[in-house]
């Protein structure tokens, strides 16, 4: 009942919110009359954040449509490749006229990234996927919201999500010959399961897996998130935050966690923050700071859209990740494809390297719950692990902004190259990029934990096989 009264409210306010948007331009309009009022600036500046607060918020595009590569605007296409019932798989398809440039494009490392299906859609991970086109084939899953996913198409659960991972991994493989893995927040676990079944069933396995603030043991260092899983019961979780998906949408009568509830506590976390930063951007209205108010904008698009989560996948995530703890435990079973249960075993990887990655500040998967994955994975060598903490960093600043750009990136591209076989490594680092990757290698053999292999080099002059 409560998504059916939010929606009316939301119908209600929809009207008011264009009309406040209208309003705003007529006071900032220099055509009108309105414009040259007393106090017009701020008056408009009101109806703007008016708008902002009560408009309905779209899933945003990537946005992506060039990157630079050593100088050369390379062009961006997306494309989508494989299309589930819940997820998408979408690649970001590069081309260049310049030869050279193609060239080393081609040889690049293949990486599927997987975005969190916690609340926000992939795109969250724009500067992410950005910044990794610059040196690598990239991939994501695009997570569909469940109010448009019709009850037809089924139900999705965590061992749907273990078990897509798998079909993209193999798809890739299929294509590529293999490919790296890196996993943002949510996903790190359902990937550690993903990549163990395949292990031990003898599959093929990624060449690497990078996995960034994470909870792959959400007992250390426990957040406000952490608490609240831990401290309700599995029927409360159910009968306070699972909701049926109104008639209005393509996934009516659908069980739901609804995004309007996720985005009600995403902001309660901070609440202060969230005020502070709105009545700034009113400042900046009314002073004219249209760059700084541009930046709330683009910000607050992406934080303020949410999509709907099935509610057995976000019921049984609670249960398995932060409850019982079944993946350390070693209790964990994934029904497979077959509908076959199977025993998620980490100590089976071999084949594949770990980079765990974590933010000194991270509020949300707290210190030593993602490094916890190198004590699961006893069976990969020392000398391809490693961990890596990102100081000043938040949640958010280990996957975008300037630290994930100038400390975690070199990082995570420098353990990719290092573990990308010979035959189709990339050409030797240019030149720029050498401090960059230096720096990275510095950053690395500075932690406690296992260094990584060297990076593979090519010899000088070398060119790079075409893919």
């Amino acid at each position: 009942m409560l998504y059916q009264i939010y929606e009316t409210q939301r119908s209600i306010m929809e009207p008011f919110a264009d009309l406040a948007e209208v309003a705003s331009k007529l006071f900032t309009n220099p055509m009108l009359p309105l414009a040259q009022l007393p106090g017009a600036q701020r008056i408009s500046a009101g109806y703007d954040l008016m708008h902002r607060l009560g408009k309905d918020y779209e899933k945003p595009v990537f946005g992506i449509h060039t990157v630079d590569v050593d100088g050369v605007d390379v062009a961006i296409h997306e494309r989508i490749e494989i299309d589930k019932a819940f997820c998408e798989l979408r690649r970001f398809k590069r081309f260049s006229d310049d030869t050279d440039t193609l060239a080393k494009l081609k040889g690049q490392p293949v990486v599927l990234i997987v975005a969190p299906l916690s609340g926000h859609y992939a795109t969250l991970l724009r500067d992410t996927v950005r910044t990794m086109l610059k040196d690598h084939k990239v991939y994501i899953t695009d997570w569909k919201n469940a109010r448009l996913v019709p009850t037809a198409d089924g139900e999705f659960h965590l061992d749907d999500y273990v078990n897509y991972i798998q079909e993209f991994i193999r798809y890739l493989q299929q294509g590529y010959g293999n490919c790296h893995v890196m996993s943002v927040c949510q996903p790190t676990v359902p990937v550690l399961a993903a990549v163990s079944l395949m292990a031990s069933r003898g599959e093929t396995t990624p060449l690497s897996m990078t996995m960034m603030g994470g909870p792959i043991d959400a007992r250390k260092s426990p957040t406000a998130v952490n608490n609240l899983a831990t401290q309700r019961s599995h029927e409360w979780f159910e009968n306070n935050v699972i909701y049926r998906v109104p008639d209005n949408f393509p996934g009516a009568g659908r069980r739901v966690y609804p995004g309007f509830l996720q985005h009600t506590g995403f902001v309660a976390m901070n609440p202060d923050r969230h005020a502070s930063s709105h009545y700034d951007y009113f400042k900046d209205l009314i002073k004219g700071d249209n760059s700084s108010a541009e930046s709330h904008r683009k910000f607050y698009d992406e934080y303020n859209a949410v999509l709907d989560m099935d509610a057995d996948y976000y019921l049984e995530t609670i249960e398995t990740v932060f409850q019982e703890f079944k993946l350390v435990h070693g209790t964990w079973d994934v029904k497979n494809e077959q509908g076959e249960l199977e025993r998620v075993r980490p100590q089976d990887i071999q084949r594949t390297a770990l980079l765990t990655v974590e933010g000194e500040l991270d509020d949300i998967s707290g210190s030593g719950q993602t490094a916890a994955a190198h004590d699961l994975c006893t069976g990969i060598p020392k000398t391809h692990r490693m961990h890596y903490e990102a100081q000043g960093a938040g949640h958010y600043g280990i996957f975008s902004g300037r630290r994930w750009r100038d400390m975690v990136h070199p990082v995570v591209k420098t353990f990719i190259r290092s573990h990308q076989p010979a035959a189709d490594a990339s050409p030797a680092v240019p030149a720029a990029a050498k401090p960059a990757a230096r720096a990275a290698r510095k950053a690395v053999a500075r932690k406690p934990a296992a260094k990584a292999a060297a990076p593979t080099r090519q010899p000088a002059g070398r060119k790079t096989a075409k893919a």
